[in-house]
């Protein structure tokens, strides 16, 4: 039993830090952390629960450290995706994509190397800086949060990063980056100290039609690293399974860092399953991607300012108090996200449903508030 008044030995740059994590509340509708409304199909459920069960039967033992079957199982997948070959030994695969990312910070990052992300973007990049003991620095994307090459080309000279974390479609704005982007930077990096840049790809399936996938630059880019999820368009959020595609060389560093035997019988199995409904699961995206249009259409209509979306959720503003919107719709029962630049609220794309409450409450908290709630001098920029 600890003596009183003794405190543990945290590490000083961890003193006062609330946990990271979105509001896990009890609401009619859930809409703030872009997952997936539509669960698995009967048909899935049941194959995952056998595989499972099969799985059970040997969890006396510890599960397959290379899990090459999961492995095959994705990169076959991603070559049907992205239209580009895939091998198995371009494929890590771990619990979620944060894990994938911390296994990368790990592995190309630590004490006197920097990474390098440009704002706004994924909150909890700079945690797996911090986390695994590596310099941060934050660059900029332009007012409609578009991709500044330039600006970055002076950040990577200046900085020479080991590792650049770039979201494609981006969280929180959901834009895409340019195809014309992703190539110059690998080129950049490799120049520059020989970094690593990872596409973050976690909402690539929900992209539109004509946007590519950096997967179509693997080849010709040996320090590109792409990472995706079966957290978002596999309705496997539960299911803890991100995985990535690299040069085989990345893979085998990822090796190193890795905890034993970190991916469980029960993960790999529940994951081959799910791949297997990958048609069926992937049905639902193209109702999803109807609905963020939808959504982006009657958000510009109603004189809101909205950023161009290819992922699962919709960034939108701009509000005077934006809290005072995220508790007006809270308060109606639809919980939205309250991150992103100031101003703006995030809200993730549901079922027909879950968006006709979200409208009637959005139009509910506007009549309440009134038209000067909007910022709406400012509007236009993202339309």
């Amino acid at each position: 039993m600890a003596e009183p008044g003794w405190t543990p030995p945290l590490r000083d740059e961890l003193q006062g830090i609330e946990p990271y994590g979105a509001p896990q509340l009890d609401v009619p509708v859930a809409l703030n952390v872009n997952e997936n409304p539509y669960a698995p199909s009967p048909g899935c459920v049941a194959d995952i629960a056998a595989a499972v069960a099969t799985a059970a039967t040997t969890l006396n033992r510890y599960p397959d450290r290379e899990f090459t079957p999961l492995r095959e199982a994705l990169a076959a997948y991603l070559t049907r995706e992205a239209g580009v070959a895939v091998t198995p030994d371009q494929v890590w695969a771990a619990n979620g994509s944060n894990e994938v990312m911390l296994q990368l910070l790990q592995a190309f990052g630590g004490p006197g190397r920097t990474a390098v992300s440009f704002a706004p973007t994924y909150s909890m990049y700079p945690e797996y800086a911090r986390d695994s003991v590596t310099g941060w620095v934050a660059g900029r994307r332009r007012e409609d949060f578009s991709f500044d090459l330039d600006h970055a080309a002076a950040l990577i000279g200046e900085h020479r990063p080991s590792v650049v974390l770039l979201p494609s479609p981006n969280n929180p704005t959901g834009t895409a980056l340019p195809p014309e982007v992703v190539a110059p930077l690998a080129t950049m990096l490799r120049e520059h100290g020989g970094g690593v840049l990872v596409v973050d790809e976690a909402y690539a399936e929900f992209r539109r039609t004509g946007v590519p996938s950096a997967l179509e630059l693997l080849a010709d880019h040996p320090n590109l690293v792409v990472t995706r999820t079966m957290s978002k368009a596999f309705a496997l959020a539960g299911g803890r399974l991100g995985y990535l595609a690299a040069s085989p060389a990345i893979t085998d560093a990822l090796r190193v860092v890795r905890l034993p035997y970190h991916l469980s019988s029960v993960t790999q199995a529940a994951a081959l399953a799910a791949l297997g409904h990958a048609e069926e699961l992937l049905g639902a995206v193209a109702e999803l991607r109807r609905g963020r249009d939808e959504l982006v259409r009657y958000l510009r209509e109603a004189g809101y300012d909205v950023a161009e979306s290819d992922a699962n959720f919709v960034l939108f503003g701009r509000f005077a108090d934006r809290h005072a919107v995220w508790q007006g719709l809270l308060d109606r029962g639809v919980l939205i996200r309250e991150t992103g630049p100031d101003g703006w609220l995030r809200v993730s794309v549901g079922t027909p449903a879950e968006m006709d409450a979200f409208v009637t409450a959005l139009e509910a908290v506007r009549d309440a508030i009134g038209d000067n709630g909007l910022v709406s001098e400012q509007q236009g920029a993202h339309r």
